[in-house]
């Protein structure tokens, strides 16, 4: 994880939390004038759209105050949804038996994506069976992982 996303994710989970949401994860894109800061929060129940306005209101005043990205960019806060990115290796051991994308920083074994069943994890290695081969990636890693929701 970057230093940024860590100053990040240190200022703003626990104001997440402190409203009475679980701060799920935080991703940071920069990209020049259209950075992005994107909080997903999640609640027991769901997420409305209230949840995620009064997040955005405290996190802004936090952000205006400690001012920790020096460029424009826009704050969004969102439910993970049922396509919800997986962040921690906790969240890829709770989601194991479901189907992922997976899109890696560099190739691992000549290839940066992979699709497939969620094994589970091993230390710090997440576990996906893509057809019949199990690949182990460290979780350090991954840039972005997606649950691939099911409709049966």
């Amino acid at each position: 994880m970057s230093s940024k996303l860590e100053q990040l994710q240190a200022l703003l989970a626990p104001v997440v939390e402190g409203l009475g949401y679980q701060c799920w994860g935080i991703e940071y894109v920069s990209q020049g004038k259209h950075s992005v800061l994107r909080i997903y929060i999640d609640k027991d129940g769901g997420i409305l759209v209230e949840d995620c306005e009064a997040v955005s209101r405290q996190a802004s005043a936090i952000l205006d105050v400690e001012d920790p990205i020096s460029s424009e960019y826009t704050l969004e806060v969102s439910s993970p949804g049922m396509d919800r990115p997986l962040f921690t290796l906790e969240q890829f051991a709770s989601h194991a038996g479901e189907q992922v994308k997976i899109k890696l920083r560099s190739p691992f074994e000549g290839r940066r994506n992979f699709q497939g069943l969620l094994r589970g994890v091993e230390e710090q290695d997440v576990v996906v069976q893509v057809d019949n081969q199990e690949f182990l990636l460290p979780i350090d890693s991954i840039d972005k992982a997606n649950i691939i929701p099911s409709f049966d």
